[in-house]
């Protein structure tokens, strides 16, 4: 095989790695997107909650908003988890790139 022929392959299969990464990068941020506008959709219902529930009990109120600070530190650790795949894949590409 010949120095141009191995050259052209490993230029093939570093431009498959980067379309696949590429692509894993749109599917993270769309991915990021969409649990974005859920968690913003559960902010508004939980605002509409708040205000039904004026005047309310205050201990079952209590035990809805601890459920709703989990649901929250549930959905932002998935948050930073999304970015922190998506920051990891922009340095290999960065790197690929180099």
């Amino acid at each position: 095989m010949t120095q141009t022929a191995i050259m052209q392959t490993d230029l093939d299969r570093l431009a498959e790695r980067v379309e696949k990464a590429a692509s894993l990068v749109q599917q993270l941020r769309e991915e990021r997107g969409r649990l974005e506008r859920e968690r913003n959709e559960l902010a508004a219902r939980v605002s509409k909650l708040e205000e039904r529930l004026q005047g309310q009990d205050v201990a079952v109120l209590m035990d809805d908003l601890s459920s709703l600070r989990r649901e929250q530190r549930d959905w932002q650790g998935e948050r930073r988890d999304v970015a922190s795949r998506i920051e990891t894949l922009i340095k290999k590409l960065e790197k690929l790139e180099a």
